[in-house]
């Protein structure tokens, strides 16, 4: 199946997600929804949660449905929860941002499987570094939103990826094993724009919590907005 398949994408919010999509989209499939996974657990092994609920101003954003499942984040059943929200969709396959996660990756496929639909996973084993400089290429605007790896202080909460961000994750790639991707969840991120958004979002209140005894902490949007590209 290639091209011009409904399908629905995994979607978080994050850069990842956001470029499954925007593949999506260039390979002329039909992104009936895009679909998020709302876990009541903050540690979830599935799903990105941090600014989740979010995905409603991109989606207004995009001009995509929005479907939202709702999982209390239990290890598996949150894997249960997810093929629930996709067997209600008429869609033929989905489309995953993974890119080194086995972990995911392997449960999607299984779901995908029991319920007949295709998946696609357009950055599964990309070269990180290539990866993430082809995003600020295309103009993808990410802003990091969570850190949780040694060598990845507070300074980066709110941060924009640009080139001198890159050079700083590749030292830390370097030094600490750190993926420069942020594959490992050493860090999540949250897509201000990329050129499938006919308005761009505008962040207009923070709060940043840190958490000194773990040196990880993540940036929670209070309030954002759209405006005219």
């Amino acid at each position: 199946m290639v091209g011009l398949a409904d399908v629905a994408v995994l979607y978080s919010g994050g850069k990842d997600s956001n470029y499954a999509l925007y593949w999506a989209i260039k390979n002329r499939f039909s992104v009936k929804f895009l679909v998020t996974m709302v876990s009541e657990n903050e540690e979830s092994y599935m799903y990105h949660t941090i600014n989740a609920n979010l995905t409603d101003l991109q989606a207004r954003a995009l001009g995509i449905p929005l479907v939202k499942g709702f999982t209390q984040g239990e290890k598996e059943k949150e894997v249960e929860d997810l093929k629930r929200v996709l067997s209600g969709l008429k869609i033929q396959g989905v489309v995953a941002g993974a890119l080194a996660s086995e972990y995911q990756r392997r449960r999607i496929e299984k779901v995908a499987k029991e319920l007949g639909l295709e998946v696609y996973t357009p950055a599964w084993g990309r070269d990180a570094i290539e990866y993430i400089r082809e995003l600020l290429s295309l103009g993808f605007k990410i802003m990091v939103v969570g850190v949780f790896a040694y060598g990845l202080d507070e300074s980066w909460l709110g941060r924009i990826i640009d080139e001198k961000a890159i050079e700083e994750l590749v030292t830390l790639n370097r030094k600490y094993n750190v993926h420069v991707a942020g594959e490992g969840g050493e860090f999540e991120t949250f897509v201000l724009d990329m050129p499938l958004f006919r308005y761009r979002i505008v962040v207009d209140k923070t709060k940043k919590v840190w958490e000194h005894c773990t040196s990880s902490g993540k940036l929670i949007i209070e309030k954002a907005h759209l405006e005219p590209k």
